[in-house]
């Protein structure tokens, strides 16, 4: 059985639109462009990753990203930043979800939090051949079920 918290009601946001840390990481040269930077492209798929973390707090299912709305880079994210990666339920629907995703930068050199962008994202849950199913309807591993 998972230790996950409860699920929220379907139509409201998460208790008092608190944000959880969904992913830390560190950016790494690899990641970086010719100008030593982190791509956009690395965050963006950081942010996938986040939503996805998100939505598994909703059941243990087959979670994919349906969209991620538009996304505009506030500041860069440099060699030895560590990356926060916030999230937060905004509205639940019968078989998607819509996630909202802060992400701030602490700076190596200064301790400074920087916000680097944000992103709103929905992932729906699917069956085994892709076909969208109504997370709430299905008893799953989460919901102590197996």
């Amino acid at each position: 059985m998972t230790n996950l918290p409860p699920r929220p009601d379907t139509d409201t946001p998460d208790p008092e639109g608190q944000y959880r840390v969904a992913l830390r990481v560190v950016a790494m040269p690899k990641d970086t462009n010719l100008y030593g930077t982190v791509f956009g492209g690395v965050i963006l798929s950081y942010i996938d990753q986040a939503g996805f973390v998100e939505a598994r707090r909703h059941g243990n299912h087959r979670w994919v990203t349906a969209s991620i709305q538009r996304v505009d880079f506030k500041a860069p994210v440099v060699v030895g930043d560590i990356v926060n990666f916030r999230t937060r339920t905004h509205k639940c629907g019968t078989t998607s979800v819509t996630i909202c995703v802060a992400v701030q930068a602490e700076r190596w050199s200064t301790a400074e939090t920087i916000d680097v962008t944000h992103a709103t994202i929905t992932m729906v849950a699917v069956d085994e051949n892709g076909t969208p199913v109504p997370f709430r309807t299905h008893p799953t591993p989460a919901d102590g079920v197996r």
